[in-house]
């Protein structure tokens, strides 16, 4: 048990800061420590976890339900590297005009879609293909790492 004033003299001899940790002990409880190195070191972990994070995007690409068979590729291609980034991928079916008394046909092509991605990549389906008004939506996230 040291008194307060000792507790400075202390302090200011080692070129210390003195702390309070508990004030409301009886005693109140002090420590000794370089203050300024302390912060820096929380600084340099706060930065060090910053960094080691992963952002995740999602993105979204749009399908028509004529889509011709190299526009299709293109977009499977994206879809892939989207995926083998660690981004998320939203898939949106867009039916206008005469597109909509026939939306099984648009749903099967979506399908297909769906199929290949999964054959491309491993991925997973994160949210089922739903019928939402004039447009089908489905969520694709990055499979596995190998």
């Amino acid at each position: 048990m040291v008194t307060l004033e000792q507790a400075k003299l202390i302090a200011n001899n080692e070129n210390l800061d003195l702390i309070e940790i508990s004030p409301n002990a009886a005693p109140p409880v002090v420590k000794l420590m370089d203050y300024g190195k302390y912060k820096y070191q929380a600084q340099k972990k706060l930065a060090e976890a910053k960094k080691k994070q992963v952002v995740i995007d999602v993105k979204e690409i749009k399908f028509r339900p004529n889509i011709e068979k190299h526009d299709l590729e293109v977009k499977v291609n994206h879809i892939v590297k989207f995926l083998e980034h660690g981004d998320k991928v939203k898939l949106l079916m867009q039916f206008r005009g005469r597109e909509m008394a026939h939306k099984e046909i648009g749903m099967g092509k979506f399908s297909e879609i769906m199929k290949l991605v999964i054959e491309k990549t491993g991925a997973l389906i994160e949210a089922d293909p739903k019928l939402m008004g004039n447009r089908v939506i489905a969520m694709v996230a990055p499979g596995k790492k190998k």
